[in-house]
């Protein structure tokens, strides 16, 4: 994932996916942060060399995340409610097959763990490197399985099948008749193979219109992108506007003010002392902000961490694609030489504009204008760190979540009901202390000014 992130969300946005399940990231460390184009990262890694998952969100869906849960490097979950309707997406990384096998047997029970953690009304879509072929055909395995796998199938693949038949789940991929092209998911060398897979509950098979191999992206070297069109089927709601804000903060320079200042004058008739009327002149003064100062689009700000992003590296990274596409249909050793010099070409443009957008800001430090990119750079950084950004679901009594904003303030008003309506049974005397009754006479002024004497004094 080292310099891929924002390739990688180009990559989303061009091809339209809102939810993508990634492995093998060898990122260190459990945080979340932004790539770029309004997609968000979640992921887990405790070796920089080795294992790591992670699940990217598009910008619309990173506000409807209720829960993360990171069990390991190889198995994390996100929870999410999408107008009304939970999802857990589930990305996971198996041992391959000359791992230990004490190692194998804990990733098939962290997975085990997480399904069995899931309510079973919930919506679950797994995307999962399992490192084994569950094979061609499906005789006896129909209630899991389609027809289109590739090849024959393991001992890693028929643990995938016995994890769908135990979970109750499908493997998509198997259930679309597609070219053999358009269902290899790894390809290195002489070998082609099948050991990525997206599965989902049995009973939302329906919801999932098509699902193929995407060929001729160059993100990863040698495994494919498996992607799947799944239609939810929810209740729709009105989408709230975005708010367009008043541009104040151009009050600052002394020439807006000075023309806000005239043009508020003349809509005020001239008049020094505003009128007794509030609500008359606070519109006055707003709509004369509107005019003189301009108000936001309301679209989302460019992506601080990524204005490095220009179009040198765009049209590097497009070569790059075309190269790896080309190499995919003629394997010659010049279309391979031809790819490989154009992805050590993307790495050195990356790393230079990178470069230069870091070195500009540094430069600007010193200016009021760099001290604010810095600011807003930094108040970024700390809000894509979050998992939950905002809270907008909460349990009933027996543990359901609750989705509307009706019945989550019902609940909220039930909560504080009980909270301050409690009877609480308190001891009426406190074990080994005497109680003393006598007349406490009130306090005189000159005992007042005596102590504040002293706290001067101190």
């Amino acid at each position: 994932m080292t310099g891929k992130g924002r390739e990688l969300a180009d990559m989303m946005e061009r091809r339209k996916m809102d939810i993508l399940c990634v492995q093998e990231t060898r990122w260190k460390g459990s945080k979340a942060r932004s790539i770029g184009a309004g997609f968000k990262l979640f992921y887990y890694g405790v070796d920089s060399k080795r294992n790591g998952v992670g699940v990217v969100l598009k910008e619309e869906f990173v506000r409807n995340v209720l829960e993360v849960k990171r069990v390991s490097d190889r198995v994390m979950s996100l929870k999410l409610e999408i107008e009304g309707v939970m999802l857990n997406v589930v990305s996971g990384y198996a041992p391959q097959g000359g791992c230990e096998l004490e190692e194998k047997e804990r990733f098939w029970s962290d997975l085990d763990e997480v399904m069995e953690s899931i309510p079973t009304g919930e919506r679950v879509v797994i995307g999962v490197d399992f490192n084994g072929h569950v094979g061609e055909g499906n005789t006896g395995d129909e209630e899991v399985l389609g027809k289109f796998g590739v090849k024959e199938r393991n001992l890693e693949g028929q643990m995938v099948v016995d994890f769908a038949k135990r979970m109750d789940m499908g493997v998509v991929n198997t259930y679309f008749q597609k070219r053999e092209e358009h269902r290899v998911t790894y390809k290195s060398g002489g070998r082609s193979t099948q050991v990525d897979y997206i599965l989902c509950r049995r009973g939302n098979l329906k919801e999932i219109s098509d699902c193929k191999v995407v060929v001729g992206e160059s993100v990863a070297r040698q495994h494919r992108m498996v992607v799947c069109r799944m239609t939810l089927m929810v209740c729709k709601k009105k989408r709230s506007e975005t708010e367009k804000k008043t541009k104040w903060w151009k009050l600052k320079k002394e020439e807006c003010c000075e023309e806000f200042r005239q043009k508020l004058r003349q809509a005020l008739g001239g008049q020094v002392v505003l009128p007794d009327d509030w609500e008359t002149t606070a519109e006055v003064i707003r709509e004369t902000g509107r005019k003189v100062l301009g108000v936001s689009s309301g679209r989302r700000k460019e992506d601080k961490e990524t204005w490095w992003w220009n179009e040198e590296v765009q049209d590097s990274i497009q070569r790059k694609r075309l190269a790896k596409k080309k190499w995919d249909m003629d394997r010659t050793e010049e279309n391979r030489q031809e790819y490989k010099e154009l992805q050590r070409r993307v790495k050195r443009e990356v790393s230079k504009a990178k470069q230069k957008a870091y070195d500009e800001l540094y430069t600007r430090l010193d200016t009021r204008e760099g001290e604010k990119d810095l600011y807003r750079l930094a108040r970024q950084r700390d809000r894509d760190g979050k998992d939950v950004q905002q809270v907008r679901v909460i349990k009933d009594r027996d543990g359901r979540v609750l989705t509307s904003e009706e019945s989550v303030q019902r609940r909220w008003k039930e909560y504080f009901e009980e909270l301050m309506n409690e009877e609480n049974e308190r001891e009426k005397r406190v074990e080994g202390v005497n109680s003393v009754e006598q007349k406490v006479d009130k306090i005189r002024k000159d005992e007042v000014r005596k102590a504040l004497m002293r706290t001067f004094d101190v």
